[in-house]
């Protein structure tokens, strides 16, 4: 079954034809940022894995597909609104503020690409940010999310967090959990799912006999909707009233996004094992970049020179953050023990002691 053919909100079908009347805030300089930003998305990923490829990244999940998802939710949310991300969400991360470095820096083995500060606009000093770092563990960022949204309810400042996952962790019972305490408890909070129809090597198929994912909401009494997610406009459309809604108090939204893993699961997997080609080419055709490229072309608002242009900009914007990357202080070694715990077994001092030593040794027999 083609799930672009299901029911779901959509406003750019897939040929770049508007299908319903878009928002009032989508207009041409808005839909252009959005373009772009999913293009230096994609080209940002395309260096991500040739620098994995080449040894100079550690196992990475690409975006590829998934472009539309994260600048939308992005751009959807207020500066001290809380994100918390899972593992495949760099674009989102990027458009509140965190530097792609520090994308890099994570995936290279750095825990210090977890640290972030955000720079501000107007030059000013920067700032630590509220967001949450990258849950590689399956649907547990859900509870802490949960945990967050309680914060955020308790102060009263009318913020909200939003907990992104993949399809393949609404069958967790974290996630389940999380959605019923988020109801039960009426918190400000937002659930949004990348239901990319692969959950690793499970089809989509085998993860849930219902029709939606969005229909485990109504188990947990909240709103569920779902979104064509391949559509940047439906998809900021949807997470803006989910936002709305849960600042004003009004509960949480689970939002299923229908899109499609267009990459491995990671450069660790080999998709070409599970799924056919045509399953894979028939999914390039509803892929996100190009059906607003087609609308703004459409709209005369976008043309190979501008492409071109914006191409360029993008290579060079990635160039330099990997420069900074390569370039970075490594990381002490003996922060593997600093970090681990908030108090380290005394025990474990002999032990961080010699690290420091053979470190030492090293840096001395290099200058030696």
């Amino acid at each position: 079954m083609n799930v672009q053919t299901l029911p779901m909100l959509r406003f750019i079908d897939h040929n770049g034809v508007s299908v319903n009347q878009l928002p009032a805030w989508a207009d041409i300089p808005t839909l252009i940022t959005f373009y772009k930003d999913m293009v230096l998305t994609r080209t940002y990923d395309h260096k991500a894995v040739a620098l994995q490829r080449t040894g100079k990244l550690g196992t990475y999940p690409s975006h590829l597909g998934a472009e539309a998802f994260g600048i939308a939710i992005g751009h959807a949310m207020h500066p001290r609104d809380v994100f918390v991300p899972y593992y495949r969400d760099m674009p989102a991360m990027w458009v509140r503020g965190i530097e792609m470095e520090k994308n890099l820096q994570y995936w290279g083995g750095d825990e210090r690409g977890s640290d972030f500060h955000i720079k501000p606009t107007d030059g000013g000093q920067a700032e630590h940010c509220r967001d949450l770092p990258f849950c590689v563990p399956i649907a547990t960022q859900c509870t802490h999310a949960v945990g967050v949204a309680a914060a955020l309810k308790i102060e009263g400042h009318h913020h909200a967090a939003l907990v992104t996952c993949g399809d393949g962790a609404t069958s967790k019972g974290d996630f389940l959990e999380s959605i019923n305490c988020a109801g039960a408890w009426n918190l400000p909070l937002v659930f949004a799912v990348n239901n990319n129809q692969w959950a690793i090597s499970v089809p989509r198929a085998l993860q849930c006999a219902a029709d939606f994912l969005s229909e485990k909401a109504q188990g947990a009494g909240i709103k569920g909707v779902t979104v064509d997610g391949n559509d940047v406009v439906a998809m900021h459309d949807c997470v803006l009233a989910a936002l709305d809604r849960a600042r004003k108090g009004k509960g949480p939204t689970l939002i299923e996004a229908i899109s499609y893993r267009l990459s491995d699961h990671t450069t660790a997997d080999d998709a070409s094992r599970y799924r056919s080609d045509d399953e894979l080419n028939q999914a390039w055709q509803y892929e996100p970049i190009q059906r607003l490229k087609l609308y703004l072309q459409a709209q005369n608002a976008w043309d190979d020179a501008a492409e071109q242009a914006w191409l360029g900009e993008c290579k060079q914007r990635v160039e330099r953050a990997v420069e900074r990357y390569m370039n970075l202080t490594p990381q002490a070694p003996e922060s593997a023990f600093d970090y681990l715990y908030e108090r380290a077994p005394a025990e474990l001092n002999p032990q961080r002691d010699q690290l420091i030593h053979k470190a030492m040794r090293m840096q001395g027999g290099k200058h030696g």
